[in-house]
């Protein structure tokens, strides 16, 4: 179900633009705006989960999962490598909550995390 002032619902019901990359019955997944990689894509589940944290089903992660790899494959990056993050609750960097794993890929990743 969307939440009506959620971002990344308005996105998948098409009511703000973005660049899509893949879709399916259960995953959306488009291009970051504020890109930290070459490559940077938002995977994103089709009903509303606001955290990982709040996540009840486990097999929308499976579902978030499958896609990335399957982009990944598409992209031309599966061999070369790609990093996958999930940033949950405030203190975990989670700016809009609306559950997105985030792929990232293209060029050498610096080990840090910050």
């Amino acid at each position: 179900m969307a939440h009506q002032e959620c971002l990344f619902c308005k996105i998948i019901e098409g009511k703000i633009p973005s660049q899509k990359i893949f879709e399916n019955e259960s995953v959306y997944a488009f291009s970051d705006i504020h890109p930290q990689a070459k490559h940077h894509f938002l995977v994103i589940p089709k009903i509303h989960v606001t955290s990982l944290a709040e996540l009840s089903d486990t097999n929308i992660m499976a579902s978030l999962y499958e896609a990335a790899l399957q982009i990944a494959k598409e992209k031309g990056f599966k061999e070369s490598g790609f990093r996958t993050v999930i940033n949950t609750g405030q203190h975990g960097g989670q700016t809009v909550f609306h559950l997105h794993l985030h792929l990232l890929a293209g060029s050498q990743l610096s080990g840090k995390f910050n």
